[in-house]
């Protein structure tokens, strides 16, 4: 398997180094960048695998950075550091786009398990049954090419969306809880909080419509729809 390619963006050079020791421990090719503007320019030119993305840069602010990322390309995984105290970063960031968020001061072997389990789902093969289309009415979900339709009309959603919405929809009917949908989309090892499947979740519901994920207060989340 091909080496995975992580640019590390944090304006903090001890930060940088720290986690590029970590990362390059695993044997992972890491780019780094310390602004905004140079981590545009070098996400566009190494492609990479994986982001991990600081808030606060000079120069274009990390939320900033990532708008134009995901204008430019919805699969990259991108984790957020936030820091301890910000709320409304966390949120923002993964409203606009994040796939996950690591909070200031962090331990570097925690963001390098996170990397790795994020890598472990990115670069898995899909067994056949998930090669599958789902039809129902108004929604069609296309496993194999990674595709939503709602009302004939193609939806934007980031990788982690689309898991998180495919799991939902290959349990239809079924309530499932944050922990379980954690241990599906973000992997058993997940070290984050819950509170991030609740904001993915607003975020799918702004893009496919409100009707189709329910909530089940104190339990978690159900897909509903009526088949064709």
């Amino acid at each position: 398997m091909p080496t995975a390619t992580i640019l590390v963006v944090d304006d903090e050079p001890s930060i940088r180094n720290l986690v590029e020791s970590y990362l390059e421990a695993e044997d992972l090719h890491v780019v780094l960048a310390s602004t905004g503007p140079e981590a545009l320019q070098k996400a566009r030119t190494y492609q990479p695998d994986l982001i991990i993305l600081d808030i606060m840069l000079p120069g274009m602010d990390g939320i900033q950075v990532l708008q134009e990322l995901r204008r430019e390309s919805k699969q990259v995984y991108v984790i957020m550091l936030t820091a301890k105290t910000e709320e409304t970063d966390r949120v923002i960031g993964l409203s606009v786009g994040a796939d996950d968020y690591v909070t200031k001061p962090f331990s570097p072997r925690e963001l390098t398990a996170r990397v790795k389990a994020a890598l472990r789902r990115l670069q898995r093969p899909l067994p056949p049954q998930e090669g599958q289309v789902w039809n129902y009415e108004n929604f069609r979900l296309d496993a194999r090419s990674r595709q939503v339709w709602v009302d004939d009309r193609p939806v934007d959603l980031t990788s982690t969306e689309f898991d998180l919405l495919q799991t939902l929809v290959e349990h239809h009917g079924m309530v499932l809880s944050r922990e379980q949908l954690i241990e599906q989309v973000w992997g058993v090892n997940y070290y984050g909080e819950n509170r991030v499947v609740d904001v993915h979740i607003g975020h799918i519901r702004q893009k496919i419509g409100p009707g189709y994920i329910a909530t089940v207060r104190g339990v978690g989340y159900r897909f509903q729809a009526e088949a064709e």
